[in-house]
């Protein structure tokens, strides 16, 4: 069989992307576009708005009742039809598709409605009554670390894994080096926020053929297994297929593998296919993050800047459940730890530990931008305590040119590069000597200018034994190994001569069709328009392996590779009846300009389509020895990535790009803000095979690590509130605020990989972050920088806090806040004061407030309210914030009565949408015939109405407080007066007051 194709006519070069004209002319095929079965229904989850507490009750009777709501599933039916998802790590915590005993971030899922449509089904959430029993929540990876609040109580700690590890002799080097240099950083949860989110449908067949689920999710296709045993059917039983297109993935993804096995169960439920459509807020508070980590950092140092061990002591924050594939962001770094660095010596303490957060998982980069930040802070901190040049430093760590493939201390067999020539090339061609004039310039008029640098090793193409390196040898031993990065491709001809392709990964915007058309195309000698290729994935029909997927950078890698390698055993086959027609050598056939003929005779050309569509039709003719059949399907996995040998080195992955950047900034001192002046990336990706998708590849990822940088967190309240739900809180970069990178490219094929090619989706994301955190470094001469570098962070750095608000507070108010211990505090907390003039006098607004049925018609959205006490009452109220609008069972309370000078107005809420909780000091004053009204009011909430935001919050507050008490004001200024005197009057004589 002849496996050599002719050199590349198409690879290598910029080809526009075939992608682009259906999704450029609203002919895109995403999720919520999918053709659905005839009686398909809708589903809407009620999710929990505590971080943590015991769950009682879930009563399903009032949503059941309403027109068009056909079914409601609970943890009772989740502990029927399924078992917890298997976790990574050998401890007794379960984590089911549905919470069954207690909640544990919020946002979690406690049940799921299922109706007629998807305005039903949100209208019955309101309806579903869920019994709390709030617990004290931890969200800070230090106090989770002192178990006084733990989760898991089967578990009986936070910290779910604790593994140390140690390479070469790190304590001799640290003890015997002249320097020690050390840091402590801290790397906040941050996401990804794809165009679409999570789109499921599902369907329950029967008992014997199980379920059929269609979603976006994105792999890594090892988590079917995990959805089929939650789902308690044999892998064959579940057939997941993804669409044809989707709006973004960057990882997240990832996560639509827990509603998948909702959404199978609420189906069985239902007993008609479920669709479920995933919101924004829902996606931000609910489905995902990457990790927080919390690193301290020690490198010793010799007086040349040479790094001779390296110690890290690692805490990753993985929030209310160790969900499968974590702790993969720990861990797929772990044998590339030292990163492009040349350092023999390494100790490595691992601590696993759980919050009350939304469980982490997959993220762009996952495991680089953690490491990094504290590898290249370290590198930028050696230099300048020692006084070096920070690019001497990196000159005299990086892996020497002569040592590939180099063996890395914890295992990474780095596969090819030269590390020096791209430092010198970024540096020549990046301009770096002309930004060095503009810092000096700026220096010198007093202007806060800086430059730093970041060099990475990208990892493509995971082991995907990698993850075992969690677990101690014995338990890995009783497992059995784990290794490989099995990668498939299927190429078919048709009976018209027309080949078709078909790839195991889930495309989310990369471009696959592309490059896998270019890649068939060099290797049958035809144009890319000439092939088609499928990307829409089936387990029950193409072939795949627990690798598939479209994850860790695996693409150019593997994927592509794959497919030459398919395309060539197909070539090699139409080669062999090609010779027997011709009269000739298999190996002097050619493929070429649309023609297939022997070499040096182009005349005898036969049209490739012809001449591949006769085997199909005349069987019998085919050359002796050949088979029936046009189509071929490969595997392939590296050979190099084995498991975890008995000293916990792995190769974590097939292969590693290098990335070099540097980053000039500037820092307003007045408004603390970070304005990128000029930004350089060099890539060696090894082998390019279309540098237009390539260089789109590292704009996407440098605008999201610019993000990561100056703008992303997840934000949590004391009590776990998530308070970054919408993009009003949790800012996202445009491209209004990202530059244009001056993107350089050195090309060093590997030599494990088909086609030579590396990943480099990632690598921004990885570099961005910490090159932009030195720079700002750099300019503001401070070692203690961290992200996001937001401009308040910034002022913070400089030494001017932001002013305090606006309004004193009254004493009673400063009395309680300084009473209140922090700890104590939960939720998004809201403040507001202000005053109003109303057209009543003090003595009837009291009244008002005193009367159960005036203060129902002065309670802004109030539908009911009952007397439940003196001065209680029972509410529903529904309250709008933003988009979020709930109804709520309140409960408010009248107290500390001074009639007709002052009260303190209380009140408590709980809906689907949140708990909400606040109290505040409202006085009266008489005031030109009516009443100057002060109040000062303070009120948490959490959920989902905590997600949206503290902007959109706080105006929702005042606005709410204002509309109360206007309406508060019409109501006392418009009673008719009755017989005996005004109706107030006699109520307040009654209370003994107003006399």
């Amino acid at each position: 069989m002849n496996d050599t194709l002719a050199p590349s006519r198409h690879l290598g070069r910029r080809a526009e992307r075939v992608e682009d004209r259906a999704l450029l002319t609203g002919r895109g095929r995403y999720g919520d576009d999918a053709p659905l079965r005839p009686g398909t229904l809708h589903a809407a989850v009620v999710r929990s708005p505590h971080a943590h507490a015991r769950l009682s009750a879930v009563r399903a009777d009032k949503a059941l009742a309403l027109p068009g709501v056909r079914a409601v599933l609970t943890g009772d039916d989740v502990r029927r039809w399924s078992r917890p998802f298997i976790v990574g790590v050998k401890q007794p915590m379960e984590m089911w598709a549905l919470a069954v005993d207690k909640v544990r971030y919020v946002g979690e899922p406690v049940a799921v409605v299922v109706a007629e449509d998807r305005y039903r089904a949100e209208d019955a959430v309101d309806l579903i009554e869920v019994d709390y029993e709030p617990l004290p929540a931890v969200v800070d990876i230090r106090a989770a670390m002192d178990d006084a609040i733990v989760l898991h109580e089967q578990v009986g700690s936070n910290v779910v894994s604790d593994r140390s590890f140690r390479y070469g002799d790190p304590e001799a080097a640290f003890a015997a080096a002249p320097h020690r240099v050390e840091i402590s950083v801290e790397y906040p949860r941050n996401s990804c926020t794809p165009i679409e989110c999570a789109v499921v449908v599902a369907e329950f067949l029967s008992e014997q053929d199980g379920y059929d689920a269609q979603s976006n999710f994105m792999g890594p296709f090892s988590l079917h297994t995990v959805m089929a045993m939650a789902l308690k059917v044999p892998g064959n039983r579940l057939r997941h297929r993804t669409f044809p297109d989707s709006g973004g993935s960057f990882g997240v993804k990832q996560a639509v593998m827990q509603p998948v096995v909702l959404m199978c169960l609420a189906a069985r439920k239902a007993r008609a296919p479920v669709k479920w459509v995933e919101d924004r807020l829902e996606h931000l508070a609910a489905a995902t993050s990457a990790t927080a980590r919390l690193c301290h950092a020690a490198a010793a140092v010799q007086a040349d800047g040479r790094v001779i061990a390296l110690a890290l002591d690692q805490m990753e924050d993985c929030g209310g459940y160790l969900r499968a594939p974590e702790p993969a962001t720990l861990y797929r770094m772990h044998g590339c730890v030292t990163g492009a660095y040349a350092i023999p010596n390494l100790s490595v303490r691992n601590r696993v530990v759980l919050t009350n957060k939304t469980p982490t998982g997959l993220v762009r980069g996952f495991g680089g931008p953690q490491v990094y930040f504290a590898l290249e802070r370290l590198m930028q901190r050696i230099a300048v305590e020692l006084g070096l040049d920070p690019l001497e430093v990196y000159r005299r760590n990086f892996i020497a040119r002569d040592a590939f493939p180099y063996r890395a201390a914890a295992g990474a067999l780095i596969d090819s590069g030269d590390y020096h020539a791209a430092l010198d090339t970024a540096v020549a061609e990046g301009g770096l000597a002309r930004l060095y004039e503009r810092r000096d310039a700026a220096r010198a008029e007093g202007r806060l200018y800086g430059i730093g640098f970041a060099a990475i090793v990208e990892p493509s193409v995971s082991n995907m034994g990698y993850i075992t390196t969690v677990l101690p040898r014995e338990q890995r031993a009783k497992a059995g190994p784990k290794n490989g990065a099995i990668a498939t491709a299927t190429v078919g001809i048709d009976p018209l001569g027309g080949i078709n392709v078909t790839v195991a990964s889930s495309p989310a915007g990369q471009g696959h069709r592309t490059v896998c058309a270019q890649v068939a195309a060099d290797a049958f000698g035809v144009a890319p328009a000439e092939v088609a290729v499928n990307v829409e994935f089936d387990t029950a029909k193409d072939a795949w392996s627990v690798a598939a997927g479209n994850y860790s950078s695996r693409f150019a890698g593997a994927v592509a590779g794959t497919l030459h390698l398919a395309c060539a055993r197909l070539r090699g086959k139409l080669a062999r009846i090609a010779a027997a027609q011709f009269d000739c050598d298999a190996d002097e056939i050619v493929f070429a300009a649309g023609k297939v003929h022997p070499r040096g005779q182009p005349g005898r050309g036969v049209p490739f389509s012809r001449f591949a569509a006769n085997p199909h039709w005349a069987p019998a003719l085919l050359p002796a020895g050949v088979e029936p059949g046009l189509r071929e399907t490969a595997f392939w996995t590296a050979p190099q990535l084995t498991a975890p040998d008995e000293d916990d080195r792995v190769n974590t992955s097939a292969a590693y790009g290098f990335a070099f950047d540097i980053c000039a900034v500037e820092v307003d001192r007045t408004t603390g803000r970070v304005r990128i002046d000029d930004y350089v990336t060099l890539h060696d990706a090894g082998t390019l095979l279309n540098p237009a998708l390539a260089d789109g590849q590292i704009r996407g990822a440098f605008a999201q690590g610019l993000g990561a940088a100056l703008m992303e967190e997840f934000r949590y309240g004391a009590d776990g509130s998530f308070q970054a739900g919408t993009f009003a809180d949790y800012l996202v970069p445009t491209t209004c605020e990202v530059p244009d990178p001056r993107i350089l490219h050195q090309e060093t094929p590997s030599p494990y990989t088909p086609l030579g090619a590396k990943g480099l989706g990632e690598g921004n994301n990885m570099s961005t972050p910490v090159c932009i955190a030195n720079a700002v470094a750099d300019a503001l001469g401070r070692a203690d920088v961290a992200l996001p570098l937001t401009p308040a962070r910034v002022m913070a750095l400089l030494g001017i806090d932001d002013p305090p608000p606006s309004g004193p507070l009254s004493a009673e108010a400063e009395a309680a806040a300084a009473a209140a211990p922090a700890a104590g505090k939960s939720g998004k907390a809201l403040t507001a004061q202000g005053e109003i003039l109303l057209p009543a006098p003090p003595e009837a607004i009291f009244a008002v407030l005193l009367d159960p049925a005036a203060l129902a018609r002065v309670v802004p959205g109030c539908n009911a309210l009952e007397e439940t006490g003196p001065n209680r009452y029972r509410a529903d109220v529904t309250v709008g914030v933003g988009m979020i609008k709930a109804r709520y069972a309140a409960e408010i309370a009248l107290s500390e009565l001074d009639p007709p000078r002052r009260l303190r107005l209380a009140g408590s809420g709980l809906s689907s949408m949140g708990a909400a909780r606040g109290s505040g000091l409202v006085t009266l004053e008489p005031a030109g015939g009516g009443t100057l009204l002060r109040y000062d009011y303070e009120a948490e909430v959490s959920g989902k109405v905590a997600a949206v935001g503290g902007r959109m919050l706080e105006g929702a507050a005042r606005i709410i407080l204002r509309q109360l008490f206007e309406q508060l004001g019409r109501q006392a200024g418009g009673a008719a007066p009755t017989a005996g005197g005004p109706w107030w009057r006699r109520l307040l004589q009654r209370l003994g007051a107003g006399r």
